[in-house]
């Protein structure tokens, strides 16, 4: 299964924690809802891998917003198996 899909599936399931409370307050700072974390990790790609974290592997997923904005989601599976969120941001000059 390819990686998005794995991100997407465990979105579907909700098997996901967030980085508290720093992942809520960059929502809040773009005037995002979850809804729109939601829909770009459906309708997104990763962008990016993050690969010199020692605690693993950090993926940045870009795609729409409910409004049309373009925005990127930094998550990764834990050793847990479970998604961590760990920030989001309205991607500038995107839209």
């Amino acid at each position: 299964m390819a990686l998005i899909q794995r991100i997407r599936k465990k979105v579907d399931e909700q098997d996901f924690e967030f980085t508290l409370p720093h992942f809520f307050e960059e929502m809040a700072n773009d005037n995002l809802a979850f809804a729109d974390v939601q829909m770009a990790i459906a309708k997104g790609q990763i962008n990016r891998k993050f690969t010199r974290d020692p605690r693993g592997t950090r993926y940045e997923v870009i795609g729409p917003a409910r409004d049309g904005r373009m925005i990127g989601i930094i998550c990764r599976i834990k050793s847990t198996g479970k998604l961590l969120f760990i920030t989001t941001y309205a991607v500038e000059g995107e839209k």
